[in-house]
């Protein structure tokens, strides 16, 4: 298969237009056309068809440019791995991250990393779990940091657990609850303030009070955000469970306080996860290394 004229298609694919993969590839539209009408007749599949005026992807072409995207950003990945190596002190680090450790452990370790890599760029993906095991496996990223539960590690990914994050129950100071040692049963009488429905944490409380045979709490107000959750709880209403990493510091500090539940010891694993046996960059390595001499406790 001509690998040239598969890249060509997923460039018009990708741009929708003859003329604009043309302008990005510095050659003339009519040679676009010429060689991806060759690449048709060499897969023997049509890839487009007329609609109106104009042409659209085909079911196939549709799934052919799908299929043609990992192999564009292998390409991308192997041509950045090279010129790391190369350069060893410049390139680009495409890190994805879930929701907890890309808003409280990432940002102090990419300002470590930049600190003595000052040249290197870093790139940053908050997303969801599933996404974020889904980039790395297709080389959209080159190391994935995971706050969460073990059991939805991939086969395809090395593992290297860090620390355990401990899930806490929080009130404000003057709560009654405050500082004291109660059943889950009790806690989940209070009203709760808690993040959108699907949120990790939010699941966890109703798979608790599954498991133990409680009645779910209220769900007295929602945000989409973590830190609204925090200041509600803070401004004197409700409470909320939720990763140590989020609010040790204001319970260190005496603005939340902890509800010690009986029974209850969650933990969220924090692990570095790249794509099993492949051999890292320096540049990957390097990263990996402030993040181990940079661990919060």
């Amino acid at each position: 298969m001509n690998i040239h004229g598969l890249k060509l298609f997923y460039q018009v694919a990708e741009t929708g237009s003859f003329t604009r993969a043309a302008e990005l590839l510095c050659i003339s539209q009519p040679a676009v056309s010429s060689q991806i009408k060759k690449f048709e007749h060499e897969i023997g599949v049509p890839l487009f068809k007329q609609q109106g005026r104009g042409i659209v992807l085909t079911e196939f072409g549709e799934a052919l440019a799908e299929k043609a995207q990992s192999l564009v950003t292998l390409e991308k990945h192997i041509e950045s791995f090279i010129e790391d190596y190369r350069l060893a002190k410049a390139g680009t680090i495409h890190l994805v991250a879930t929701y907890l450790p890309a808003n409280f452990l990432i940002p102090k370790w990419a300002a470590t990393f930049k600190g003595t890599n000052e040249d290197v760029n870093l790139i940053i993906t908050t997303t969801n779990t599933k996404d974020a095991f889904e980039q790395l496996m297709h080389y959209k990223a080159d190391i994935a940091i995971y706050g969460g539960g073990i059991s939805e590690r991939p086969e395809e990914v090395t593992w290297e657990e860090l620390f355990e994050d401990e899930l806490w129950f929080v009130v404000a100071p003057d709560h009654p609850y405050a500082n004291q040692d109660i059943s889950l049963a009790e806690m989940v009488r209070e009203p709760f303030i808690m993040r959108e429905e699907g949120s990790s944490m939010r699941e966890h409380l109703f798979s608790l009070c599954q498991t133990y045979q409680v009645k779910p709490p209220k769900i007295a107000l929602q945000f989409n955000g973590i830190n609204e959750t925090i200041r509600s709880v803070m401004a004197g209403y409700g409470a909320n469970f939720i990763s140590s990493l989020a609010v040790r510091e204001y319970v260190n500090s005496g603005q939340l306080a902890r509800v010690y539940v009986e029974n209850v010891d969650i933990k969220h694993k924090i692990a570095i996860c790249t794509r099993k046996d492949e051999k890292q960059s320096l540049l990957v390595r390097k990263f990996i290394e402030i993040i181990k001499n940079s661990l919060p406790f």
